[in-house]
C-alpha cells in the first residue's frame, strides 16, 4: 500500500485549496488503495475571501491548517510535524491558496517567493526519490523548489504564468486539461486542472491521470 501525503493550502478556491481538486484527488487515491495523510502548514492565511461575493474580508483572520481540516473532515496533520520519508509520494492540490499562502505568486508574479517549509519539504522529498504531483497553480511550488533541476511541468497554456515559472528554471510544457506532463528524471507529475477546466468532469480526467502516474512512480 502506497503512503501518500496530500498537501492542502486552506479551504476554498479564492484563498485556500480548491475543494473540487482536493476531493477528486482524495477519491482517486482511495480508489487506488493508497493510504492518505492530509496535511497543511500551520500558518496564517494571507487574507480571507468571501466566496459568495468575491470580496476580501479585511477583519477576518484564519489559519491554513485549521481551514484545510474542513476538507479533511478533521483528519489532518501539520506539515511542521511530518517528514517526506514517511511517504512514498506527495501531491500538492491547487487553488489560490497555493499561490497566496504557500508562495506569493498571486501577489508578486515572477518575483514570487515560496514558504521555506514548502521548499524544504519538496527538496527533501526529491532527494529521497519520492514521487511528486502538482496540479493547477501548484506547479509554481515545484518551479521554486526544483527549478535548479530544470524540472519539466505544466500549468496549462497561460503564457504569463508559464514565463514566471520558467524564470525559476523550470521548463514549461503546454498541456490540455485532460492530460499530464511527466518528468521521469525528477519524478514530478503535473496537470492543469482548474487552470483550464470548465467543469468538474474535465478537472477529474487530468487529476485521475496525475494520481495514476504519481503512484506508478512511487
Amino acid at each position: 500500500m502506497k503512503k501518500v501525503a496530500v498537501v492542502l493550502s486552506g479551504c476554498g478556491v479564492f484563498d485556500g485549496a480548491e475543494i473540487h481538486e482536493s476531493v477528486l484527488t482524495l477519491l482517486a487515491l482511495d480508489r487506488a488503495g493508497a493510504k492518505v495523510t492530509c496535511t497543511a502548514p500551520d500558518i496564517a492565511q494571507k487574507h480571507v475571501v468571501n466566496h459568495a461575493t468575491g470580496e476580501e474580508e479585511e477583519e477576518e483572520n484564519r489559519n491554513v491548517l485549521e481551514e484545510a481540516a474542513r476538507i479533511a473532515r478533521g483528519s489532518i496533520e501539520s506539515m511542521n510535524d511530518l517528514a517526506p520519508d514517511e511517504f512514498d509520494a506527495i501531491i500538492f492540490v491547487g487553488g489560490y491558496g497555493a499561490a497566496k499562502n504557500l508562495c506569493s505568486l498571486a501577489f508578486d508574479g515572477a518575483e514570487y517567493d515560496t514558504d521555506a517549509l514548502i521548499v524544504d519539504f519538496i527538496q527533501t522529498a526529491h532527494e529521497q526519490g519520492k514521487a511528486l504531483g502538482f496540479m493547477c497553480i501548484a506547479p509554481a511550488l515545484a518551479a521554486s523548489a526544483l527549478g535548479s533541476k530544470g524540472v519539466q511541468l505544466t500549468i496549462g497554456n497561460d503564457a504569463d504564468t508559464a514565463a514566471a515559472l520558467e524564470k525559476k528554471g523550470a521548463k514549461h510544457v503546454n498541456c490540455p486539461v485532460d492530460d499530464v506532463v511527466v518528468d521521469p528524471a525528477n519524478k514530478v507529475v503535473t496537470t492543469p486542472a482548474y487552470m483550464l477546466a470548465e467543469s468538474i468532469t474535465q478537472a477529474e480526467s487530468g487529476i485521475n491521470k496525475l494520481v495514476a502516474e504519481v503512484l506508478k512512480l512511487a
